[in-house]
Parts: structure tokens; sequence; C-alpha cells
């Protein structure tokens, strides 16, 4: 079982993130808060780059809830009809752009419960559209923020929501905001399922996974 790192080595880690990217941004594009979310709910089960080849011609004609509902179901799903799943979720947009209008005059609230109360918003989308849109130090956990928090020792927990909690309890305060965009970058990147790239890991000295290529 993976250990959880002591507070001044996890501070070294991230003060290393911060040296080398200062301000990560997450990769799903998107030209208002509304196409976030949308964004961000179209890439359950599916890659970032292949949601941003679908939504770009999306956006381009529904950026707001109204526009979205003109479009219609079949328009949506026509858009995104290489996206995994793309039936459901196009279901999903549409009726959380209904819920939107009805609910909240079109605006996307900025709360986790109001945002986890529309149709495809779990926990980790509602985190992401907090943390890269109203600025909340909140942590959008996915597999690999899992993966790296478990190899590491930053972020050691069973299940997602001990590992947002260890997050929040063990990565100092100074860090908060970009943690998550630099663990899930370096675990895309970086720190690979299969194969981590240890040769080009600017955190190697730190880690003592057994899953080192090193």
């Amino acid at each position: 079982m993976t250990k959880q790192l002591d507070y001044h080595t996890i501070a070294a880690i991230f003060s290393r993130f911060r040296d080398s990217e200062p301000a990560p941004k997450g990769e799903l594009e998107h030209v208002n808060v509304y196409t976030l979310v949308v964004a961000v709910a179209l890439s359950a089960q599916a890659t970032d780059a292949g949601v941003n080849k679908a939504t770009r011609g999306l956006f381009a004609l529904a950026d707001t809830p109204q526009k979205m509902l003109d479009l219609g179901i079949d328009g949506v799903t026509e858009h995104i009809k290489t996206i995994g799943l793309f039936r459901q979720k196009a279901k999903n947009v549409i009726r959380l752009s209904q819920i939107l209008v009805d609910q909240f005059d079109g605006e996307v609230p900025s709360s986790r419960a109001a945002l986890q109360s529309l149709p495809g918003v779990g926990r980790k989308t509602a985190n992401v559209v907090l943390n890269m849109w109203f600025g909340q130090p909140a942590q959008a956990v996915d597999t690999h923020i899992f993966r790296f928090g478990y190899r590491t020792g930053v972020a050691v927990g069973k299940d997602v929501l001990a590992v947002e909690r260890a997050i929040e309890d063990n990565i100092p305060a100074e860090f908060q905001q970009h943690a998550h965009h630099w663990m899930i970058l370096h675990g895309r990147y970086i720190c690979k399922a299969r194969k981590p790239v240890c040769a080009n890991c600017i955190i190697e000295e730190f880690c003592h996974s057994e899953d080192k290529t090193l």
C-alpha cells in the first residue's frame, strides 16, 4: 500500500510543477461557461481531443442554452456522433439546456449542488467548472489524478471522494487552485498508466512507485 507523502515533500513536488508551468490550463475548448459545462459533460469516457473536434462546429452554432435548444436533439446528435455514448449525451445536453433556461434564467450556476442537478453533470464535471471558470479550488479527480495520487503518494485514497479529500487535506493551500490541472497533465503525458515516462519526469526524485521505468 502506497503511503501518503508528508507535507514538505508534497510542497516540493508542487513547487516543481509551478516552476515548470505556473498557470496550467485545461485542454477542453470552450467559449464561455455554458460551453465549458457541455464540453466537460461530453468528455466522460471520451478524449479531450475527440470532444474538441466534435464541439468546434457545435459551439459555433450554439453557445447558449437557448441556441442549443433551437438546434434540437437531432442537430446536437449530428455534431457529437463521433463521441462515445453520443445519443445519451445529446439528450443530456438538451435536458440541461432546458433546465438552465427554465430554472436559472439561462445562466450557469456557481454552486456545486446546483451544477450537479443538471443531467450529465456529476461531481467531477461540477468541480472542473467551479475551478476553471469560477476560480474555486475545487479538485476534479479523474483516472489520471487517481493513478498519479496513488503512485506518488501525493493523494492516496480508495475511491474518488477519498482522493479528492486527500488533495484538499494534504496539498498546501497555495497550490490548490491549479493542483488538479498539474496532476491531470502529468498523469496524461508523463505518469501514464501502462508505461510511465519516468526519464522525462520533473519530480522523479520524489517518487518511489514500483511502476517506475528507471
